[in-house]
């Protein structure tokens, strides 16, 4: 367990060629709107599971029927660019376009669903690592599926190249230099789930776990509780030890790449954050939290038994909040009300 302190919260960008997250829900509500997928997710009262006043929990596992999150993401995207070619757009509006991307899970669903619904052609590299079962899910939403390079890394390369050679959309959910516009929409995609935890909440968090990969979920729910609840809930971000891509930018003031291990917190070991999340949480969270995998681990049964069942991704930032020495050091008190996202389905 490693805890970093912010230094650069409420001042300036550290990636200067990136934008900031977007805060404009009410363009993401006004086209989820005609989605019949787009139910509403509960929020959870699992305060049983914390030595906390509250435990609220943002339930994302029935998201539009793809089982995490990052259904509000990629497709969101898909069905922005859908609704820009025509006025009603519908089965067949992208049949001639083409999106490729790497996964190592639930974003490629996001692509290939989107993608489907649309009329579009879907292609997902996945590298040797990904078990075959994801791959047989990707197929059931009429994506081809290429497995191509030894990690995330390589998959995301042969993608990039594949767009280049084909002149196919690369849809990634992150972020870097010379490649900004589409990240920035599909991150605008996640503040539906915000949104809701805003109104759902009984009152105000006092604190916000949020876990993070390259910082998509993280930056964009930040960036609109920020907006909506400005500077009285301290925001922890959650990475897992071998992949401390924010943390060690924080740390750096700027981009770095933070190499480690492989880590059980799949969708979350992610090397190098997306910029656009790193300027949001630069600017938005209070501190920066590493956990090792057992310690996210030990925690998994419990969030069974109290019908939260998640994979060590999904749950890490819970487990942060159910560590009595992470509350402890972080000096959340018994009377502290906090806001978590399980963000998808146990495997």
């Amino acid at each position: 367990m490693k805890i970093t302190l912010n230094p650069h919260r409420g001042g300036r960008k550290l990636a200067a060629s990136a934008p900031y997250p977007s805060i404009d829900a009410a363009r993401v509500a006004d086209l989820l709107s005609q989605c019949p997928a787009a139910g509403e997710t509960p929020l959870v009262d699992a305060k049983e599971l914390a030595d906390v006043a509250n435990l609220w929990i943002k339930d994302e596992r029935g998201r539009m029927n793809l089982g995490s999150f990052k259904a509000l993401g990629a497709a969101y995207v898909i069905a922005r660019h859908a609704a820009e070619a025509t006025d009603a757009p519908d089965c067949n509006t992208l049949n001639s376009r083409t999106y490729v991307t790497a996964s190592a899970g639930n974003h490629g669903m996001s692509v290939a669903a989107g993608a489907r619904v649309f009329g579009a052609q879907a292609v997902v590299y996945i590298a040797e690592t990904v078990p075959e079962s994801f791959a047989d899910r990707l197929r059931a939403q009429k994506a081809q599926v290429v497995r191509q390079g030894v990690d995330y890394a390589a998959s995301m390369e042969a993608a990039s190249q594949a767009a280049q050679d084909n002149g196919w959309t690369l849809l990634s959910d992150s972020s870097w230099d010379g490649y900004i516009e589409i990240p920035h929409m599909l991150m605008e995609g996640y503040l539906q789930m915000a949104v809701e935890a805003v109104r759902q909440c009984p009152e105000m968090p006092s604190h916000i776990m949020l876990q993070a990969g390259v910082g998509g979920l993280a930056g964009a729910v930040a960036a609109y509780a920020r907006h909506v609840w400005g500077d009285a809930p301290k925001i922890i971000v959650v990475e897992p030890e071998s992949a401390p891509a924010l943390q060690a930018s924080i740390e750096a003031g700027a981009c770095v790449f933070a190499d480690g291990p492989d880590s059980i917190m799949g969708r979350l070991d992610c090397k190098e954050p997306s910029l656009i999340a790193l300027n949001g949480l630069a600017r938005d969270a209070d501190a920066f939290l590493t956990l090792t995998d057992d310690e996210v681990v030990q925690h998994l049964p419990a969030m069974a038994a109290a019908g939260v069942a998640t994979t060590a991704s999904g749950g890490a930032g819970i487990a942060a909040a159910m560590n009595a020495q992470v509350l402890q050091r972080l000096g959340i008190g018994a009377d502290a009300k906090v806001l978590c996202f399980l963000s998808e389905i146990a495997e």
